[in-house]
């Protein structure tokens, strides 16, 4: 940085700039969710198949996932240009300062930095020459040229010494910013492919990363989430930021974005999009760093042995590249996982099925992953089922847990086809990962502050959105009925003793084996609408299991009569059975769920009411 660049440098055309990328930020977003949500949402609810159809939804994916990348790399770019404008603004400020001083004294400055004075003063008579002065940035140096300054008799020296050090200093700190920010720039940039590749969106997450360290400075202007705020605190503050302040927060932290309860669905859906992209990317990026094993691992001959032969293929690829594959299981897994969530993106207007949510994510949150996806916009929904799945749960098997979601609004839209339903899959606690693991309360006791947490932020950013309250059921399945059980008991204040009732209006337990409660009551609950539903096979097995484990209340499950709250028809030959629809048509099991979901009780078949009457 030099004088004739910091003299013509205008902070406000930076300014315009971060403005365009954000305009153009917004355009991808728009455009992203046109196409997702409008054109191949249209043509899956037309109906439209076979090789054309698929290849045109192929090719619309891929330029809605260019618009994503563009929305988030033109993000980026927009906070990175405020942030260097942040930066280079006192430099700048210092600079025309001074420059203006020496122009009030006649004094001139060159391109050098240095500062010319006139003659001046008096010396035995006879005027004192001018001269030619430089700032420097060494405090030994610049003493020295202060003390010779004012030993001057020529006035001027000692006014332009100052003038040049200012300038010296203004130019050393805009070269700073300058040698800071130039580089971070043009990393923020596209390769000149028109493909939007794993690698790409691993650099992203990159760039991210250098953004958030080298903005750090501009974005700690940034009002940050209450500490330890309720998820009421958190729609507040949400709500006081400025409409730059929230697209700088969601460029630089959509993974805190994405994680605050209480803040509006559409916000925390784009945050957590970018990082479900960036996560994905970095992990494809990894597995694609080992060429995949032979297709044929075995030859079709036999040894004496009877054993079959390894083929040269792949003892070679083993040789080289085993291990670290096999070690890689757990990448794979997550992958898997990922691509379910976007096959539900890519699923929107399949059926009707309305535009997907994604309300929380994290690769690797509680050790088994953290999902929360919506069908439909919770925050303006006039019915909202909340599903929580129990033992075994994971992100690597989430697309089974999302297709309940998913046939869950089905059923319920079949029902009350003309009000507004969201269904979410809400899983945020360390599950068991097998039965003998799901005889213990501490998974459940471990995880109700996050389900209570997102309760609480569903009901405020409901609120928020239309000043009402939504009706809304809480469903939980096998042990994910015991977590809500201890979320019911859960009070943030006071751990686990009596607490403010949950904010839902109905509760329903699947295959429960006890919420640690002997009555609804006990949960703050009321018992005409609690319900439960048991399923044959090996059903009873988990619920029978569960209540000689303890994990009742005093013998009793949701299930048996003598636990006070209504016990539904069920059809479900096993314990996962619950969500099954069949050509269109949902099972009993799924059509009861959905009839509590929408407030059609009397439509609901019971095999025993609860003894306290019908749903008030």
């Amino acid at each position: 940085m030099d004088v004739p660049a910091l003299k013509f440098l205008k902070t406000a055309q930076f300014e315009g700039l971060a403005d365009g990328y954000r305009a153009l930020s917004d355009m991808a977003d728009q455009g992203k969710g046109d196409i997702e949500n409008g054109i191949s949402a249209k043509m899956r609810v037309a109906g439209l198949a076979g090789v054309g159809a698929d290849a045109a939804h192929r090719q619309l994916s891929e330029v809605a996932e260019n618009f994503h990348y563009i929305q988030v790399e033109c993000g980026l770019v927009s906070t990175a240009l405020r942030a260097f404008v942040s930066d280079i603004t006192p430099a700048k400020a210092k600079f025309d300062a001074a420059v203006a001083d020496a122009a009030a004294h006649k004094f001139t400055v060159g391109d050098d930095g240095s500062v010319t004075y006139p003659e001046g003063g008096e010396d035995k008579g006879k005027p004192v020459h001018g001269g030619t002065v430089t700032g420097a940035a060494d405090a030994s140096v610049r003493a020295i040229d202060h003390q010779a300054a004012h030993f001057d008799p020529n006035p001027h020296h000692a006014v332009a010494q100052d003038i040049a050090d200012r300038i010296s200093d203004a130019l050393r700190e805009a070269t700073a910013a300058d040698d800071k920010w130039a580089p971070q720039l043009r990393k923020l940039m596209a390769d000149d492919d028109l493909t939007v590749s794993a690698a790409d969106w691993a650099d992203a997450q990159k760039d991210m990363a250098g953004v958030d360290k080298d903005a750090a400075s501009y974005l700690s202007h940034l009002k940050p989430p209450p500490k330890h705020g309720t998820p009421q605190d958190n729609a507040d503050w949400w709500k006081g930021l400025s409409p730059q302040d929230q697209a700088d927060y969601i460029a630089a932290y959509p993974d805190r974005i994405g994680a605050l309860d209480g803040l509006p669905a559409t916000v925390r859906d784009e945050a957590n999009r970018t990082v479900l992209a960036e996560t994905r990317g970095n992990y494809q990026t990894q597995l694609d760093s080992i060429p995949p094993p032979p297709k044929q691992v075995w030859a079709d001959i036999a040894d004496p042995s009877g054993r079959g032969v390894h083929t040269p293929e792949w003892t070679v690829w083993n040789a080289m590249y085993g291990d670290k594959y096999r070690d890689m299981s757990h990448i794979r897994g997550r992958v898997k996982g990922m691509d379910a969530i976007q096959a539900r993106f890519d699923a929107t207007g399949t059926d009707g099925l309305p535009e997907a949510y994604l309300l929380g994510f994290d690769p690797e949150g509680k050790g088994d992953g953290k999902v929360i996806l919506a069908n439909g916009n919770p925050d303006t929904a006039d019915h909202t089922a909340i599903y929580v799945p129990g033992t075994t749960s994971k992100l690597d098997k989430i697309g089974g847990d999302i297709n309940r979601g998913v046939n869950l609004w089905q059923a319920s839209n079949l029902e009350d086809s003309h009000s507004k339903i969201s269904t979410i899959t809400w899983f945020d606690y360390n599950a068991p990962d097998n039965i003998p693991a799901a005889t213990s309360d501490s998974y459940a006791h471990a995880g109700a502050p996050e389900l209570r947490n997102f309760l609480d932020g569903n009901a405020a950013a409901h609120q928020a959105a239309t000043g009402s309250h939504a009706h809304t059921t809480l469903i939980g399945h096998s042990y994910g009925s015991t977590l809500i059980g201890d979320t019911a008991k859960y009070d943030p204040d006071n751990d686990f003793r009596t607490a403010d009732p949950l904010p839902v209006d109905d509760v329903i337990a699947v295959g429960s084996p006890g919420m640690q409660a002997k009555h609804p009551g006990d949960l703050g609950l009321d018992p005409t609408h609690m319900w439960a539903e048991g399923g044959g096979g090996l059903d009873h097995v988990v619920r029978d299991g569960g209540r000689f484990m303890g994990l009742g209340g005093g013998g009793n499950i949701p299930t048996d009569p003598a636990f006070g709250g209504n016990v539904m028809a069920s059809d479900a030959h096993n314990h996962s059975a619950y969500w099954n629809m069949d050509n269109g048509k949902p099972s009993v099991s799924l059509k009861n769920q959905a009839e509590v979901v929408v407030g059609r009780y009397d439509n609901v078949k019971l095999t025993h009411q609860s003894p306290y009457g019908a749903p008030r």
